[in-house]
């Protein structure tokens, strides 16, 4: 109910018997019970908001855009193709579904395991898609070269785990393709923007709005780094190699802090025979 107070017009409610100054009722939402308000007229001493006004928050679900029609896309792999310079052209199949090319640049700074002793993959095994990393249980571990480049040939429907696994065959790698991620690299006033692709992504479909210069868009297949390491999925020659490593890190960085502070010495030794040599 309403009263005049010594403090001036406040308002209280019939339920709690929670009292307020009247300028700030609007901003007071109880929980006390009472009748739904949306159901009718409640008397002023029931709640101190007017009724129907309590605060509803409502979800509003993000609207997803429309996948475009297959004649935007035929417009689109015809913009596309018009700008290409290497005959590398997109191709629009019957079904709707186009394929084309994309680069994948690596970026690898461990070393990954393969195979040992495997003789390099013919075409006639390409064709015949046999595994050659099946044929043999020994492994070893190398570098790949900084910044290798690799062209694939790839469907609309190819996702960015398929991308990644075909990148690992293609190299006989027999690491965990969970080890690995593809990101895309955006080039825009002077900056390099890097963002990870998710694994149900379509490559071929950001090429194609993207336009075949590399420049403006790239793709690069580093390690997929969750914050730690998880160390059992590597392989023993890995760990292997990781220890060798670190063990001439180790070594280079107490070459260098010897180095510093020898340096330092004789410039200390140097100022005090100077020091010596003066008349006192």
């Amino acid at each position: 109910m309403e009263r005049d107070t010594s403090q001036g017009s406040s308002s209280g409610c019939a339920d709690c018997r929670y009292t307020c100054h009247q300028e700030c009722r609007s901003l007071i939402q109880l929980d006390c019970p009472w009748p739904d308000p949306c159901q009718g007229q409640l008397s002023p001493e029931s709640t101190l908001l007017p009724p129907c006004s309590q605060n509803v928050t409502q979800t509003v679900e993000e609207e997803k855009p429309e996948p475009p029609t297959v004649q935007e896309i035929k417009q689109k792999i015809e913009k596309y193709n018009a700008k290409v310079t290497n005959c590398l052209l997109m191709k629009l199949n019957d079904d709707g579904t186009y394929t084309g090319f994309i680069k994948v640049h690596l970026k690898l700074r461990r070393p990954v395991t393969v195979p040992a002793g495997i003789r390099p993959q013919s075409i006639y095994d390409a064709l015949k898609e046999v595994n050659l990393a099946e044929m043999t249980d020994k492994r070893t571990s190398f570098y790949l070269p900084l910044d290798a480049i690799k062209q694939l040939h790839i469907s609309s429907t190819t996702t960015v785990s398929e991308v990644i696994q075909g990148l690992l065959k293609k190299f006989m790698v027999v690491d965990n393709p969970q080890k690995f991620a593809l990101f895309k690299e955006m080039r825009k006033d002077g900056q390099v923007l890097v963002q990870k692709l998710p694994l149900t992504e379509y490559p071929l479909y950001l090429r194609l709005l993207a336009g075949p210069d590399t420049n403006v868009l790239s793709f690069v297949l580093k390690e997929n780094e969750t914050g730690e390491v998880e160390w059992d999925a590597f392989s023993i020659p890995e760990l292997q190699n990781f220890l060798m490593i670190l063990d001439k890190e180790e070594k280079e960085k107490i070459q260098q802090v010897q180095r510093k502070y020898e340096k330092f010495k004789q410039k200390l030794q140097q100022t005090l025979k100077e020091a010596r040599g003066k008349p006192g």
